[in-house]
């Protein structure tokens, strides 16, 4: 090898670093162009192509776009069809749009990839619960609970599902675990978990009127 090839292949090197990255994390920035710039010139090909149909796709679901979502990631799982995140986030999306048959079979395929991670889980249960399927619902958010036992979110979520199945003391136990623990940046789960044991409570304290003969 000549000193003077040494520069043109640290440069080659470079680019190609930079390429790659920007495959990988376009869909960190907010402009689906770029992305789309990506897909169109990008040296890669394959499978490595498939995260930049996913960043599009996540750019697409951050605006409420949710076809152009799913057209990407139907791209990215053809492309790649071993990721259990591009099943995930293409589950977001048919959930989003209304779809929640489609989504539960994203969410299974994607627990299927990758059984370890609580975050399918959880969303297949609120799936589940919007198909109208709260029995799987509650096993599916049982099973987000376990894996991350932390999450408020999901201790709230299964909360509703019993208390939409007529469970209430199941339900009063969520919301109070959810309030039990660490103040998430996010309150949300706290402060509908406090909402709905306040109206429990006031449920259980209204009077019961006695039928006349």
């Amino acid at each position: 090898m000549t000193r003077a090839a040494v520069p043109v292949l640290i440069a080659l090197g470079i680019l190609v670093g930079l390429s790659t990255h920007m495959v990988v994390n376009c869909g960190d920035e907010d402009d689906p162009d770029i992305c789309s710039a990506v897909i169109g010139f990008s040296p890669f090909r394959g499978s490595l192509i498939a995260f930049a149909y996913e960043g599009r796709g996540r750019i697409a679901l951050r605006h409420g776009d949710w076809r152009r979502a799913i057209a990407d990631f139907d791209e990215a799982i053809h492309l790649n069809p071993g990721r259990a995140s591009f099943y995930r986030d293409r589950g977001l999306a048919h959930r989003q749009n209304g779809e929640p048959e489609l989504a539960i079979a994203d969410y299974d395929e994607a627990i299927a990839l990758d059984p370890k991670l609580a975050a399918p889980y959880h969303e297949r249960g609120l799936a589940l619960a919007a198909h109208g399927d709260l029995d799987r619902a509650i096993l599916s958010y049982t099973t987000a609970i376990r894996l991350a036992p932390s999450d408020a979110e999901v201790r709230l979520d299964r909360g509703l599902a019993y208390l939409a199945h007529g469970q209430a003391d199941d339900a009063r136990a969520d919301f109070e675990a959810a309030l039990a623990l660490p103040v998430a940046k996010n309150d949300r789960a706290r402060q509908i978990a406090r909402a709905r044991l306040a109206e429990l409570s006031n449920a259980e304290l209204a009077p019961v009127s006695v039928p006349r003969r």
